[in-house]
């Protein structure tokens, strides 16, 4: 998605000239040079390596590491670069044996990436070369654990569009045909007071006052109440979306909770329930009443019918994933390979969203009920399964544009924790909040437009894109948890500046003393040579 000239870090549309034209990652690469570079990219280091090459063996080249990426060129043959990696992928990195090590190429970097990857290097064991690429590569693969700042906030790209104007909400409410007389738009959360995790602009019954809103709130986990995500164009049944209800051991209960979901109910006069799907597996359901949270029972909510989708919670995924990455990488056992597959259970979990969304749609293509969706939070099953029957009832949003809306307004604005399921800039590889929830999204898609590939405008390559740039944090798009802290952490431009040329002056200070570590070497091979390196070295410039 496009940034405009004065955007605090930088994104773009994938509608735009520079994705038609533009290679996989959206670099016009000159093979002239060594390493293709951004604007704003810079080199750091390069390095003479081993590539343990997964599928060809080991693989003599050059590394070059910028502050965006990886890229390793073959020393042996002259052809297309063999690893072109963005640093924001980098999941893990671990050094490979010790100074004892005596193996062919078991001295080097292993590399774990967040998109199933994992890539060795080989180095020499003497002059610290493993040390220097170590600590290179850990300074600005992890940013943060760094106080750098991620590479969306140095990348001066410029795009014909502003990506962050792709999806305006009240357009795109305007378009569903809203408001109405039943439906009406609410600034309450303009400032974030309401709930800090949802958008700015919300949509809820014409029939509910600001203050009712504020009282439910209270009866909501994380205040996320329930608000509308897509009207039906003719029966005006609605799909809605808000967190699960604070119920508790004791079966607390709410008034205003329960008036409010009537009030919803009734936005539409010709249907006599409002049908509720929580997300989760009935016994987590239950369990999370230990916690505080809870479902809606049929003796507190009349008027309503609830069903359990089964779908598991984001530790579950994470595990499966795991598994998947096993089985696909770096090879595939063919002979085992669909009870492989089985034992992972990704396509049972693929399976069970998407008949959650198919339930979800139909219900509301019927016309017979509008739909409440919950899971615990209603930030990650919650959005899957939103915007999954929103495409498949909406064919706007099977188009490129469309698409785009339909991500950010589900996704992004509504709060999925994009920082904390992918770990943008964070080293921290095992924090039990990752989890591929958009990922599991995107498969979902991908597996709708093998079915139905005229239904849509774009095709798995569009798919694979956003999921490159889900990692590469080459753009704004996917960096944070929710709008208010995307508006909150846009940094003081004078500030990032400062940050950047104080990052600079310390790569000049470590390269001067290498420089002059070397030349002392020399010198005291050579009794011609000057008497120390300060009579040797010239007055190194630099912009300080």
């Amino acid at each position: 998605m496009a940034s405009a000239p004065n955007s605090k870090y930088n994104t773009r549309s994938l509608e735009n000239e520079s994705f038609k034209r533009a290679s996989r990652d959206g670099v016009n690469r000159d093979l002239g040079e060594a390493v293709p570079r951004l604007p704003g990219e810079t080199r750091i280091t390069d390095k003479e390596v081993i590539y343990i090459c997964p599928f060809n063996g080991p693989i003599k080249g050059r590394v070059y590491i910028t502050n965006y990426r990886l890229y390793l060129r073959s020393l042996e043959m002259d052809s297309a670069p063999i690893l072109d990696v963005p640093l924001g992928v980098i999941s893990r990195i671990e050094k490979m044996g010790g100074a004892t090590s005596r193996g062919e190429n078991s001295y080097g970097l292993d590399i774990t990436c967040k998109d199933m990857r994992n890539l060795r290097f080989a180095l020499k064991q003497e002059g610290h070369s493993r040390r220097d690429m170590f600590e290179i590569l850990t300074r600005y693969a992890f940013p943060l654990a760094h106080s750098l700042p991620i590479f969306a906030f140095l990348n001066e790209e410029r795009f014909n569009m502003d990506g962050w104007m792709v999806y305006n909400p009240v357009e795109e409410y305007r378009r569903q045909g809203l408001p109405n007389h039943h439906w009406r738009i609410t600034f309450i959360n303009k400032c974030y007071e309401l709930c800090d995790t949802y958008p700015a602009l919300l949509v809820v019954p014409f029939r509910a006052t600001d203050e009712d809103l504020k009282r439910v709130a209270t009866f909501r986990s994380r205040n996320r109440i329930p608000v509308l995500s897509w009207i039906h164009p003719e029966n005006k049944t609605v799909i809605v979306r808000c967190s699960q209800p604070l119920v508790g051991m004791s079966g607390k209960r709410n008034k205003d909770d329960e008036k409010y979901l009537d009030v919803i109910r009734e936005t539409n006069r010709q249907i006599s329930k409002l049908t509720i799907y929580d997300a989760r597996p009935n016994v987590n359901a239950v369990a999370n009443k230990a916690t505080g949270g809870g479902y809606e029972s049929d003796d507190a909510y009349h008027n309503t019918e609830l069903f359990f989708l089964d779908i598991h919670n984001i530790h579950v995924m994470r595990e499966s994933l795991k598994k998947v990455k096993d089985i696909v990488y770096p090879n595939v056992e063919e002979s085992h390979w669909l009870s492989s597959l089985e034992s992972t259970h990704w396509l049972e979990h693929i399976k069970l969203v998407l008949t959650g969304a198919i339930q979800v749609a139909d219900k509301v293509s019927s016309g017979k009920s509008s739909v409440l969706v919950h899971c615990s939070d209603g930030w990650d099953r919650t959005a899957q399964l939103t915007s999954l029957a929103m495409l498949m009832l909406d064919s706007f949003y099977r188009s490129i544009e469309g698409f785009e809306i339909l991500v950010q307004k589900e996704w992004i604005s509504f709060g999925h924790k994009f920082a904390s399921r992918i770990g943008h800039g964070d080293k921290n590889h095992a924090d039990a909040d990752r989890s591929p929830i958009f990922l599991q999204f995107i498969d979902c898609v991908w597996q709708m437009s093998k079915q139905f590939p005229t239904a849509f405008e774009f095709n798995e390559r569009f798919l694979i894109t956003i999921l490159d740039h889900l990692y590469s944090c080459r753009f704004g798009t996917f960096l944070y948890n929710c709008e208010s802290a995307r508006e909150r952490q846009q940094p003081n431009p004078v500030e990032q500046r400062y940050m950047e040329l104080l990052a600079l002056r310390d790569e000049y200070i470590k390269r001067l003393e290498e420089l002059q570590l070397t030349n002392s070497a020399k010198l005291s091979d050579s009794s011609t040579s000057p008497s120390s390196p300060s009579q040797m070295l010239p007055h190194v410039q630099t912009h300080f």
